[in-house]
């Protein structure tokens, strides 16, 4: 230690006693083994958006710095700690710890915690960062480390979550840029409008019923009827009322939104989507964030035009069309939407992908497939409406709507050991560089099985059986309402 360390030690134990002497020591045994850090990370992640956000990768960058700062950095790097007798006797902890004192794992894990939830949401880590700053203090206060230890201790800790970046981009909330308008009507209070509304896309308890007949009182509310084709009952719907509907809504997950923006794709009816459902990516690229925002785009008939993504399946029975919104998928991605959803109802949604995709590639069975002409062996193939980022295994969001272009990612099965080098492609991330998966955009593909029929999955609804599937985008295909500017 440095004579630095001793003189800034000196002045600490000069500190007058006051009540901050229990507080400190209470904050700082808090603080052992991450648990304080976890308890808050808990209660932000019963916020959705920035805050749940921050908080799972608060978690991984804490774990990373421990990790590194407990198992590499003591180990190579041993330092006595102060001496008992340093402080004075009121402040000394009971158990004083016994490991290398160089670097302090509390300064590390506190400044990896409260960086990576600045780089989510910066207005929660200018909160965060006092308490982080307490908890790397009060060793220094208690005299179980040097200061020195603390300098390094939080720049590592800043460092891991920095570099939580390179596996996992910053989200974004943007919405997906498109620089097509479109003419819609002016509806106000929902009159003209049919909505479809399905409460079991997410928490019954969450019904926005109640919700939208209250914002929209002359809107005509549909629910899907169980076991009923969805398509078919808005079309009988639409017959019912000829001339009257001027837009359709649609209050739901991704399938429920799909199957909705299908039948306004082919009537030509603008759609008024309202966020609801589990998992509503469609409504998050566009930045319908509430149902006032949709709300809002009606009143003013404001609307845009974005790309659909359309499908032709070919089977023994003849050739059915479908339209996607967000995503279509053969082999092992179907089962690994189940399965992640699965997971997802306990975990947060990241990990609960990647458990997925190692089960599921575990247990997949190789796709023998024509690639627009070219034959492959895969184990998994990804069509995305549109271009979507980051290009690496777990795409998550389009940062625009109106590309013309497929987002179509393949895993090959007949390179050597290519799961393994999958997986550790993602790890590393260097997916881009990898010769087992492959990314490409493009404006069509045609995909044939070639070894019998295999079901189809869009927008995590799995479709019929196929042995062939011609893809394409559709330029402005849908007219969504969405407000001129993105509000507050």
């Amino acid at each position: 230690m440095s004579a630095a360390d001793r003189l800034v030690m000196r002045y600490s134990a000069a500190l007058p006693h006051t009540p901050a002497d229990s507080a400190l020591t209470r904050l700082t045994r808090s603080a052992d083994k991450g648990r304080l850090w976890w308890a808050i990370a808990a209660g932000l992640a019963t916020r959705k958006g920035p805050t749940r956000r921050a908080a799972l990768r608060g978690l991984i960058a804490l774990a990373g710095a421990s990790a590194t700062a407990n198992l590499v950095g003591k180990p190579l790097l041993p330092r006595r700690r102060p001496a008992a007798e340093v402080v004075p006797e009121v402040r000394r902890l009971h158990k004083r710890p016994t490991s290398s004192s160089f670097p302090s794992g509390h300064a590390a894990s506190a400044a990896a915690f409260v960086t990576a939830a600045a780089l989510e949401s910066p207005r929660l880590g200018a909160v965060l960062a006092p308490l982080g700053a307490a908890v790397a203090y009060s060793r220094i206060h208690t005299g179980v480390h040097w200061p020195s230890d603390i300098g390094a201790g939080a720049a590592l800790g800043v460092v891991v979550a920095l570099a939580t970046r390179h596996w996992w981009p910053l989200h974004t909330d943007a919405r997906a840029h498109t620089a097509h308008p479109a003419d819609a009507p002016a509806l106000r209070e929902g009159a003209h409008i049919l909505t479809v509304v399905n409460p079991n896309s997410g928490n019954p308890a969450d019904d926005p019923t109640a919700e939208i007949q209250a914002l929209w009182p002359h809107t005509v509310i549909v629910h899907p009827e169980p076991g009923a084709d969805l398509r078919a009952q808005i079309t009988g719907e639409l017959r019912r009322r000829p001339g009257n509907v001027k837009a359709l809504g649609v209050a739901g997950g991704d399938g429920t939104a799909a199957a909705v923006a299908s039948v306004a794709a082919d009537t030509g009816l603008p759609l008024a989507l309202i966020p609801a459902g589990t998992l509503n990516h469609f409504a998050r690229d566009l930045g319908l964030r509430y149902l006032a925002d949709t709300d809002a785009a009606t009143r003013a008939g404001e609307a845009v035009g974005i790309d659909l993504g359309e499908v032709e399946i070919e089977n023994d029975e003849g050739t059915a069309r479908r339209w996607f919104v967000n995503t279509a998928s053969l082999g092992g991605y179907p089962e690994m939407v189940r399965m992640r959803e699965t997971i997802q109802r306990r975990h947060p949604k990241w990990p609960s992908a990647v458990i997925a995709m190692v089960r599921t590639l575990r247990s997949a069975r190789p796709l023998r497939v024509r690639l627009n002409g070219e034959y492959l062996l895969v184990w998994l193939l990804f069509v995305g409406n549109g271009t979507y980022a980051p290009k690496g295994v777990i795409p998550s969001r389009r940062p625009a709507l109106d590309t013309g272009l497929l987002d179509v990612r393949y895993l090959r099965a007949d390179r050597p050991y290519s799961r393994v080098r999958f997986l550790l492609a993602v790890l590393t991330n260097t997916l881009e560089t990898s010769h087992v998966y492959k990314q490409c955009d493009l404006p069509e593909l045609d995909v044939a099985i070639l070894d019998g029929n295999r079901r189809i999955a869009t927008d995590g609804e799995v479709g019929p059986l196929g042995r062939r599937f011609r893809f394409r985008s559709r330029p402005s295909a849908l007219s969504v309402y969405r407000p001129g500017r993105q509000l507050p």
